[in-house]
């Protein structure tokens, strides 16, 4: 049987990140995160657009959601994976850059 997923289901706009500063995260549209109930979703921020693969389990004894992604950054191909459990209202977590970048990340759900 699936595990559950609807308290990360929906789009959350990144509000900071550890490693670029908002400006960059808001270059081409405002940063967000979305997971959808099928278990995908995609990001984007700065130059960067990847799709994700997401499953929920447990971290630190908290539900949590672990993705990996691919896409793109700029012209580049990049991939990797990354990890992001509820704080209250706010999602927290890492990104990690198959050989390259890691940020930390927090976002708020955009209310529909």
């Amino acid at each position: 049987m699936a595990k559950k997923k609807p308290q990360f289901v929906g789009r959350w706009r990144i509000t900071s990140m550890t490693e670029w500063d908002q400006d960059f995260v808001d270059e081409e549209v405002p940063g967000y995160f979305e997971f959808t109930k099928d278990g995908l979703g995609e990001f984007q921020f700065g130059y960067v657009r990847c799709g994700i693969d997401w499953r929920t389990t447990e971290r630190d004894g908290q539900q949590a959601a672990e993705f990996s992604f691919d896409g793109m950054d700029e012209m580049t191909p990049t991939s990797g994976r990354g990890w992001a459990v509820l704080e209250g209202n706010t999602l927290e977590g890492m990104i990690f850059f198959h050989q390259g970048d890691e940020s930390g990340f927090k976002a708020k759900q955009n209310k529909a």
